[in-house]
């Protein structure tokens, strides 16, 4: 496909795509490792984030139907994608360690041109600037680890990986990268930046696949701390349950939807961090189960918003007021997004939640008052979201739009 870039072959590529997805989900095995080449090789874990991209890659190349009708650079954001997906699932696939930090790595700089080159207002060269900083600076550590395990084993394979660091420095080294990119509280900065300036294919895919590479680094090595990780965990625990009730209180005043997606995302990163963290069975399955129906939820608001964006050049909640109105057949998938980003059934964020929430208290019931507000509060800000945007009196100043069209209908479906 990445020669077909070159072509101008916007609608090949992206059926090309539609192809591989279907491909890959043939190719599930509920053997322990599966398709295993000299450094590559997929378990379950990494076969759903794998096919999350796959499926995120060709979502985007749908939703961004107007790079290719204006001729934006067209051929190079296909080249882009096609990139960034390779990288994505080398990652993901990835067996060895420095592999996995190789592609993990490169699969900031497509992210980050996508984001400098396409985004919407000046603000995206300091938004690049915080994406690449942030990950660079945690990043440099997890290669001294990487080298430091292999003259101690000589070995940088994921078998070898049954040691025991029991060493706080090594604990920090290994994970502040993964912390970045979830992002956990404190160090989840760059996140709004980076959604509020990307164009909405680097929405989706910084909000579907680019937040579970961290969380899909801390499955994988977090079981090279588990000593330490019971005598520390609680305290990043903690913190990142209290910065996702913080969070909320952030989101509640955001008037830029797309920025209180972005803010919502984290609190959802933080829920599924702290479940990660108390390292029993409940908590991995549920993080895991978290992290695919974050990335396709989440992904769907962003192209929701981006609809609206695309009509009335705004992202503004004073201005998208009532558009139940104006557009009414987009109110049922606002409906249904919104409900699931706040765990409500039939969603796959509700039975994700539900393991979380019993993980955490499994761990201490004193978790039990952090997840209350936080489920009441994320709640509040997804009716707030919904009732603002859809109810109302509708703003003036909109004279006229063109409908939704078929395309649009099929993304949402397809999320």
């Amino acid at each position: 496909m990445i020669p077909l870039s070159f072509f101008n072959n916007f609608w090949l590529i992206q059926n090309l795509m539609v192809i591989l997805s279907l491909n890959f989900m043939f190719m599930v095995s509920f053997s322990y490792f599966s398709g295993i080449s000299l450094f590559l090789g997929f378990d379950f874990m990494s076969y759903l984030l794998i096919l999350l991209s796959f499926w995120l890659g060709f979502l985007m190349l749908m939703a961004s139907e107007k790079i290719n009708k204006v001729k934006d650079f067209n051929n190079l954001f296909t080249l882009l994608l096609l990139m960034l997906i390779l990288f994505l699932v080398l990652t993901f696939s990835s067996m060895n360690m420095f592999v996995f930090y190789l592609f993990f790595e490169a699969s900031l700089i497509p992210t980050m041109i996508i984001i400098l080159g396409w985004g919407y207002q000046p603000e995206r060269i300091q938004a690049g600037v915080y994406l690449f900083f942030y990950t660079m600076m945690a990043s440099l550590p997890l290669l001294l680890f990487i080298f430091y395990f292999y003259s101690k084993y000589f070995s940088l394979d994921f078998i070898f990986m049954n040691k025991n660091f029991n060493n706080l420095i090594l604990y920090f080294m290994m994970n502040m990268v993964f912390f970045v990119k979830l992002p956990m509280f404190l160090v989840h900065l760059w996140l709004p930046k980076a959604h509020v300036e990307a164009p909405v294919a680097g929405s989706m895919i910084l909000a579907g696949v680019m937040l579970k590479l961290g969380s899909y680094g801390l499955l994988r090595f977090m079981i090279l701390f588990k000593e330490i990780g019971m005598k520390f965990n609680f305290i990043l625990l903690n913190l990142s349950l209290m910065g996702g009730l913080l969070v909320s209180f952030l989101c509640i005043r955001q008037s830029d939807m797309k920025s209180l997606i972005a803010y919502s995302s984290v609190v959802h990163m933080g829920l599924m961090f702290s479940g990660l963290l108390t390292l029993n069975y409940w908590g991995m399955v549920g993080s895991l189960m978290m992290m695919i129906a974050h990335g396709l939820c989440s992904s769907g608001l962003f192209v929701l918003v981006n609809i609206y964006y695309e009509r009335f050049f705004s992202r503004s909640l004073y201005i998208n007021k009532g558009l139940m109105n104006i557009i009414p057949s987009l109110s049922l998938w606002w409906f249904l997004f919104v409900s699931s980003n706040m765990a409500a059934p039939p969603s796959l964020n509700l039975l994700s939640e539900i393991m979380l929430i019993n993980s955490l208290i499994s761990y201490s019931s004193l978790n039990m008052i952090f997840l209350a507000f936080i489920s009441f509060f994320s709640a509040v800000y997804s009716l707030y979201l919904y009732s603002y945007s859809q109810h109302g009196k509708h703003y003036f100043g909109i004279y006229s739009f063109s409908s939704i069209n078929l395309r649009e209908y099929l993304i949402l479906f397809l999320h």
